[in-house]
């Protein structure tokens, strides 16, 4: 999907040349800094569906973005590229959505699991699936990271981000998830899935080496998840409701952006789910809450992350969902160029 071209023949004003890479960048993921692993996986969505789409659509919307930003100008420079994509997870994903449906209607219409044979067949294939789909995105992450690359997930659903997270874990004696999300995604095997969407959060705390999980944005939670955040003096979960709520008393975004980044360590895995920002930003993602984040609010967030001196090592987007028309894959490809930018802007000292 990409390739290699000469500087001399590449003009950033012009159009971008869907030719090319992501961006329309002259880059592949050798000679690229930044490397991106898409992961088209949503076995286990709940509601809305189609983000296994979504990193298809942020490619072909990103040849639309430009690549001056006032914050890091040059950062397109050091290269990002996608990996070549593993077009088996996307087959995979569709077979076992079928299952993972049956599963979730027949606990809507309150069936036990238990008593049917079948459905316990079915949720053991599903969840030894995803496990192997970690298994094999931590491989191709470390990877990457072997070899110097900063490396960017773009999912898929966001369960798709604990082989990443496993991957740093194997390069980082400690490092935090600054995660922006609508919600805490802090459930335990979540309709009975080990690696539910709904769980990732609660996976990655399995983890030793996240020593710090900054949760900002949310606004959807049940009392289990509230109650694994209390119990866990890593969590810090700042409420949607909350920031707004302060904003209403007097208390500046800056303010309350220097407390979030003053729970972070060093090294820093920035977790993005879509739907953390307005609905109106992303309308077709699975799981829309009303509510939620401007992107210039968030972009503040990692600018101060970055004048604080920490060092983004990676990140993913997941949850983009691109429905009919493109606006969300719009939405997405520039969220994605801003997580490549303020990273690369957090190791240039």
């Amino acid at each position: 999907m990409t390739t290699t071209l000469s500087f001399s023949n590449f003009d950033p004003n012009a159009v971008g040349q869907l030719g090319n890479g992501i961006f329309g960048l002259p880059f592949d993921a050798q000679s690229a800094q930044t490397v991106i692993v898409a992961v088209p996986w949503e076995v286990t969505t709940s509601y809305g569906d189609g983000t296994a789409n979504g990193p298809d659509a942020i490619f072909e919307a990103s040849a639309q973005v430009d690549l001056f930003h006032p914050d890091f100008g040059s950062a397109w420079k050091s290269g990002i590229a996608l990996s070549p994509t593993e077009t088996a997870w996307h087959v995979e994903s569709d077979r076992l959505k079928t299952k993972a449906k049956q599963i979730i209607d027949a606990q809507a219409e309150g069936l036990r699991l238990a008593d049917d044979p079948e459905l316990v067949a079915a949720l053991d294939d599903i969840n030894r699936a995803c496990e192997r789909l970690h298994h094999e995105v931590e491989s191709e992450v470390a990877n990457w990271i072997i070899q110097g690359k900063r490396v960017g997930l773009l999912g898929g659903d966001h369960s798709v981000s604990l082989g990443a997270l496993r991957a740093y874990a194997g390069q980082y004696p400690g490092f935090g998830i600054l995660q922006i999300d609508a919600h805490m995604d802090l459930r335990d095997s979540y309709e009975g899935f080990r690696y539910s969407h709904a769980s990732i959060m609660f996976n990655a705390l399995k983890i030793p080496q996240v020593t710090s999980l900054v949760q900002v944005g949310i606004r959807d939670c049940c009392e289990a998840e509230m109650a694994v955040a209390a119990a866990d003096p890593r969590v810090h979960v700042v409420m949607d409701q909350a920031i707004k709520e302060a904003a209403f008393s007097g208390l500046t975004w800056k303010s309350q952006c220097d407390a979030i980044v003053e729970r972070l360590p060093q090294y820093v895995y920035i977790s993005f789910d879509i739907d953390g920002l307005h609905p109106s930003l992303c309308p077709n993602t699975g799981t829309p809450v009303m509510g939620g984040l401007q992107w210039e609010e968030v972009q503040f967030l990692f600018k101060q992350l970055v004048a604080s001196g920490r060092t983004i090592i990676g990140f993913d987007l997941v949850e983009v969902s691109p429905g009919d028309g493109d606006w969300d894959a719009n939405v997405g490809a520039r969220v994605l160029y801003g997580l490549f930018g303020y990273g690369w802007l957090s190791t240039v000292k």
